[in-house]
């Protein structure tokens, strides 16, 4: 009998030495903190991209259960155009309450002043928000939406990136009513602008 998990791989890949295919393409995506377009993976994993649509298929059906294992507690979306890993929805729930309960009660530096050129700035994508910052802001743009305090906001039309926005949590802590009664920065920059905007 055919094992399922052979279905559709290369003939060559079962004698290829190294790292298997669909591991390869698992890390990649559960690294990744916006959607990966095949063409994207094809490259991380120097393979044909064929290859990686089929892998793909395998890891889904993998995740789903319907390769002889358990369903996972997670899934493989194709959204905006790319590839990610989801908490499934009916465990968001559970997912949402040991994040809220188990973040410490203070941001760190990096988070407020992400969440400043954020608030300033929206919608913006995490690259944009790099440029800003000039550092790596990955993990702090992971925390605050743990946090609740900024959400995805579709997509960047020439990039694809997601863009991001601050929510009506934010404001609360913050004891606002709205983002217009942020107060003005431009007393603070050189350039005398309003806000980050130029």
């Amino acid at each position: 009998m055919t094992d399922p998990r052979q279905l559709d791989r290369p003939a060559e890949e079962a004698d290829q030495p190294g790292v298997d295919l669909d591991r390869a393409v698992e890390a990649i995506l559960f690294v990744a903190d916006e959607p990966l377009s095949l063409v994207a993976i094809a490259g991380a994993v120097s393979r044909p991209v064929p290859d990686v649509r089929a892998s793909i298929g395998r890891l889904v059906a993998d995740y789903n259960g319907d390769l002889a294992g358990p369903e996972r507690g997670f899934e493989l979306r194709e959204v905006g155009g790319g590839w990610r890993l989801y908490v499934r929805e009916n465990l968001d729930d559970i997912v949402a309450d040991f994040v809220l309960t188990r973040q410490p009660s203070k941001l760190s530096q990096a988070a407020l002043e992400t969440l400043a050129v954020i608030a300033y700035r929206q919608p913006i994508t995490r690259s944009q928000v790099a440029q800003v910052r000039a550092v790596n802001v990955d993990s702090v743009v992971r925390t605050l939406v743990a946090r609740g305090l900024i959400a995805e906001d579709g997509h960047d039309d020439v990039t694809g990136a997601i863009r991001y926005v601050t929510t009506q949590t934010l404001l609360v802590h913050l004891g606002l009513n709205s983002l217009d009664e942020l107060p003005k920065i431009s007393p603070l920059l050189d350039e005398g602008q309003d806000g980050f905007h130029e």
